[in-house]
């Protein structure tokens, strides 16, 4: 569906159109401390690194988002619920925010942590992230950004509710902190760059999502799929932006699923 954007700080407002979305972020902090005193992770850089009980069967990835000027991966930590009860390690990496560092830094900070879980955990790495956590995996498997071995392995790519073109950001009050200019979005946007031969991409979005969000993880869908790559766009029925990232909890789950299934070990 066509639709002409008059507020670009609206498009790209979440919690402003989420019935209660300030009960997400205290309702998170609990459920992931509860966690992490449950299973309490190994320190992976700025992030965390969970491990099932026994061998791990793999190595999956969650990227926090935030506008890359936001929170943290203590946040998340109950997300990695669905990795760990099926036999996965789930690394939570951390960069550092806007002001203090600019998206290129964050894109090389993450994959310096994604190789070094890579390298405590054997076999396969399913990637996935949210929001602005959702670009930053992407971008993970642009050419260039993880070593030549790692990337090797990654079996699956899942951005969920991902920015893919920050172009139309640089129009937003937001860009006052993220000082993204047309060099910064040209380089930084997955959806102007090419993606490594061989790895599937499914992009992951709420159908209650504000519309830039949907259109943001179509136009990757559609332009990796115009480049070669295996795409898929998956629309989540009724879910919003802030409750799409629950189903990583859930190993049954139709989005661990897919981060999974194409390992051919779920």
């Amino acid at each position: 569906m066509l639709y002409q954007i008059t507020d670009w700080d609206d498009a790209y407002a979440n919690g402003a159109h989420i019935p209660n979305a300030d009960s997400y972020v205290p309702r998170w902090t609990e459920a992931a401390a509860a966690f992490r005193a449950a299973h309490p992770p190994q320190e992976l850089g700025r992030g965390h690194l969970f491990l099932p009980e026994g061998d791990p069967r793999g190595l999956m990835v969650f990227i926090h988002g935030g506008y890359w000027m936001r929170f943290d991966p203590t946040l998340w930590s109950h997300l990695a619920g669905g990795a760990l009860a099926a036999g996965w390690a789930c690394a939570m990496p951390g960069y550092p925010l806007a002001p203090d560092a600019r998206i290129a830094d964050m894109t090389r900070i993450v994959a310096d942590q994604i190789t070094e879980a890579a390298g405590r955990v054997a076999g396969p790495v399913a990637l996935s992230g949210h929001s602005a956590g959702g670009h930053l995996a992407a971008r993970m498997i642009c050419p260039g950004v993880l070593p030549d071995a790692v990337a090797a392995r990654v079996t699956a790519c899942v951005p969920i509710s991902p920015l893919t073109d920050l172009r139309p950001l640089m129009r937003t009050a937001m860009n006052d902190t993220l000082h993204l200019d047309a060099a910064d979005a040209a380089s930084e946007s997955p959806s102007l760059l090419e993606p490594r031969a061989g790895i599937p991409v499914t992009t992951w979005v709420g159908g209650a999502e504000r519309p830039e969000f949907i259109r943001q993880a179509r136009l990757l869908a559609d332009v990796w799929a115009g480049l070669g790559a295996a795409t898929d766009c998956v629309i989540d029925p009724g879910r919003h932006h802030f409750d799409v990232i629950e189903a990583l909890a859930d190993p049954a789950s139709p989005l661990m699923r897919r981060l999974l299934d194409q390992s051919g070990l779920r």
